[in-house]
């Protein structure tokens, strides 16, 4: 090797401190990475009894794509098929704290408020868009301050559940509500479900959603009550043979969130949730709305009658019901006329 080109070794002191700096500079990183604390995520789990396929369920997934982007720190977890909580237990379990959010029905809200049977009554709302209007308006916020103040459940907003037609396992002339007499007609089990389905001249049979299939399927039951895209996404047409257009209910759904849940969270993280909750909310109202226009055909093609009765006599005699019961006696003095003025 030629005089020169050999490198110098340092010596061994020199290459062991150099090595302790570096061990040093690592720990140090090391304890910085620890002390910095994680961001906290708060968990919002919401259940529902909807299954997949259906639009409710498409929409949560929005809502809570949406809150990725807007309220990072909220971790939403849809809950579908009542696999969290079922039917009937979603609102106590928000109010015991064991759930975060829910969609929750009027009957629901109807069972511990007695006087807000009005809004589960036959033939109340006209059409999605009058529903959009009595709860968008001042009806709808004073129907969300009662529910917070008496029952600890923010309303969040509500949304289109559809409206609400017959299907029978086996097909039958039905005209009036007398034409319904015997005949095994699902509800969910509150008293106000079971009022509608004697009102419509049915005998009323308790079931949970996910039990509904199997009834048709069985003859548990002859026949169930929901919307047209209920129908199909819980595939109850598979058991249907006939479809009668009472359109007796034009429902709502709220989706709700538990008061210690809400008060809990941050102003910014409030409105995320809200503009959230009104963007899945439009998403489901115009697909909810544009599929029960399509599927009578759908239907009518799987070989299912489809039939119209004479609504008017329908309508005259649940709303003569509703008018001669006790829940009609709760009703808040002019709330009926001011639902019925909203244009």
């Amino acid at each position: 090797m030629a005089r020169g080109s050999r490198k110098e070794i340092p010596p061994a002191g020199e290459k062991r401190d150099a090595l302790l700096r570096v061990l040093a500079a690592a720990a140090v990183l090391s304890l910085t990475a620890i002390a910095e604390p994680v961001p906290a995520r708060t968990v919002l789990r919401i259940s529902t009894p909807a299954v997949p396929d259906d639009w409710h369920v498409k929409m949560l997934y929005l809502f809570r794509d949406e809150l990725a982007k807007t309220a990072p720190g909220l971790e939403v977890q849809v809950h579908p098929s009542g696999t969290l909580f079922k039917q009937g237990a979603k609102v106590v379990a928000m109010q015991r704290g064991n759930l975060e959010m829910a969609l929750v029905s009027m009957q629901d809200i109807a069972r511990q408020i007695p006087e807000y049977s009005i809004f589960t009554a036959g033939y109340l709302i006209r059409d999605p868009r009058h529903l959009a209007k009595v709860y968008g308006g001042p009806i709808g916020e004073e129907v969300r301050r009662r529910t917070a103040e008496a029952m600890g459940i923010e309303l969040l907003q509500a949304v289109y559940l559809g409206t609400r037609e017959l299907g029978l396992r086996e097909p039958r002339r039905v005209r009036t509500p007398a034409d319904l007499a015997g005949v095994k007609l699902r509800m969910p089990g509150s008293k106000e479900w079971l009022f509608l389905g004697r009102a419509l001249g049915a005998s009323p049979a308790p079931l949970a959603f996910t039990e509904v299939y199997l009834g048709l399927k069985t003859g548990t039951i002859d026949g169930q009550d929901n919307p047209l895209p209920t129908l199909k996404s819980a595939k109850f047409y598979e058991v249907t043979r006939q479809i009668v257009l009472t359109a007796h209910l034009v429902d709502v759904l709220q989706l709700a969130i538990a008061e210690k849940a809400w008060s809990a969270l941050p102003a910014k993280d409030k409105a995320a949730i809200k503009s959230a909750a009104a963007k899945a909310a439009k998403f489901n109202d115009e697909n909810r709305a544009r599929e029960e226009r399509e599927l009578l055909e759908f239907f009518r093609a799987q070989g299912i009658e489809i039939t119209t009765p004479d609504v008017d006599a329908f309508r005259k005699t649940v709303q003569a019901a509703y008018l001669g019961s006790e829940y009609a006696e709760k009703w808040p003095r002019g709330l009926l006329e001011r639902i019925n003025a909203v244009k």
